[in-house]
């Protein structure tokens, strides 16, 4: 049996402030997806997806090859994004090729989810990338245990140095900055994943040895220059981690906390812990709570980490179906301190089978010492439009 789906997007984006290093106000980006599923036999199916990009601010690469390890600093113009084979034999499931991996309870940020790099060129609104590897997932009664072996790293995007998602500090106001081409690093990352399911409680506990997507930074400085040299490099880390969730009258209580360490330098190590409650009622869907961070050993100096910037907040999220054409949603972070604050909200509105229209307007506030403050000219207003087919 064959099937497939896909969409072409459009949309434009508008910030009505500049950043000191970027006065681009509006910008366009189109998107076509398509991917197809061939299932021959009851046993195994394949998958594969491409993905077809054009941007007016320069986030997408010129050539037209086809892009399979979307490892670079721009989106490829033509990627592979999916080609995976998925294998049933009984309890056990296989899955090996070019695929998505998510482990983790947390709806916000999940501190386990080790194998899933994301797209930051706009840091708030972030998709994950693919990675290319084998993973086996087998069930034995109430109990699973998942076994994930990437053996090619794929990093996350990072937002661009001379665009808006880069704050610069207001001291290198004057200096250049300026990518430097380094290598992405070799070797494989591994993980095994545990987990339970009770009588109104499960539960899991996992380890991962690997890279971690997220770089730190090294400058790099010539005498008598104004423009400083920026690398990226993937530490080694391993992280302990463990989720649940458990259902109540009232609400589901779901929590989840990694690890992290690290051997090599200038590398922190330290606690990331989210503790959420979650409600369905009708056509609302209401989550809320806190994501805290407890740093062990800090040693790092320069480093992008969404995950960790958006902690010691308290994080929500909530929907509301109208009805089968027309949704709701409202999304917001705010820091403990104050001193940063984030809020999201859209609307989205089908017509017949194919269009979708979908209005979005975020609001980013907060001190420039903080994560979400330090983008606090990149409030936006996006309308993007959607032919799915």
């Amino acid at each position: 049996m064959l099937s497939q789906r896909g969409f072409i997007e459009a949309r434009g984006l508008l910030f009505p402030q500049n950043s000191p290093n970027d006065d681009t106000n509006l910008v366009g980006d189109v998107l076509a997806r398509a991917e197809a599923f061939l299932k021959p036999a009851s046993w195994v199916q394949f998958a594969a997806g491409l993905d077809a990009r054009a941007n007016t601010h320069g986030q997408v690469e010129t050539s037209w090859g086809l892009d399979l390890g979307d490892r670079g600093a721009l989106r490829p113009r033509l990627s592979l994004r999916r080609l995976s084979a998925t294998a049933t034999r009984g309890p056990v499931t296989f899955d090996v090729g070019k695929q998505f991996i998510r482990w983790g309870k947390a709806d916000v940020i999940a501190p386990t989810d080790r194998f899933a790099p994301r797209d930051f060129l706009n840091v708030i609104d972030s998709e994950f990338l693919p990675v290319t590897g084998a993973r086996a997932v087998a069930q034995w009664g109430a109990n699973t245990i998942d076994v994930v072996w990437v053996p090619l790293f794929t990093p996350s995007r990072t937002p661009l140095l001379d665009q808006r998602w880069t704050a610069v500090p207001q001291a290198a106001a004057a200096t250049t900055l300026t990518p430097v081409d380094t290598p992405l690093p070799r070797g494989s990352q591994a993980g095994v994943r545990w987990g339970h399911t009770g009588t109104g409680y499960e539960y899991s506990v996992s380890f991962f040895d690997g890279l971690n997507h997220l770089p730190n930074f090294e400058a790099r400085s010539e005498p008598g220059s104004l423009s400083l040299g920026v690398a990226k490099t993937y530490p080694r880390v391993q992280s302990l981690g463990a989720d649940g969730a458990m259902p109540t009258r009232w609400f589901t209580i779901k929590g989840e906390a990694a690890y992290v360490t690290s051997s090599t330098p200038d590398t922190d190590e330290y606690v990331l812990y989210v503790v959420q409650l979650e409600r369905q009622s009708g056509e609302w869907a209401v989550v809320g709570g806190y994501a805290g961070e407890i740093v062990t050993n800090r040693r790092g100096r320069l480093m992008f980490a969404p995950d960790r910037g958006l902690t010691r907040s308290l994080v929500g999220r909530a929907s509301y179906t109208i009805d089968t054409n027309r949704s709701v949603a409202v999304e917001t972070a705010v820091r403990q301190n104050g001193r940063g604050v984030f809020a999201k909200a859209e609307y989205s509105h089908g017509r017949g089978q194919h269009w979708r229209a979908i209005v979005t307007a975020a609001v980013i506030a907060g001190r420039s010492d903080d994560f979400l403050g330090q983008y606090r000219r990149n409030s936006h207003g996006t309308l993007a439009l959607r032919y799915s087919f």
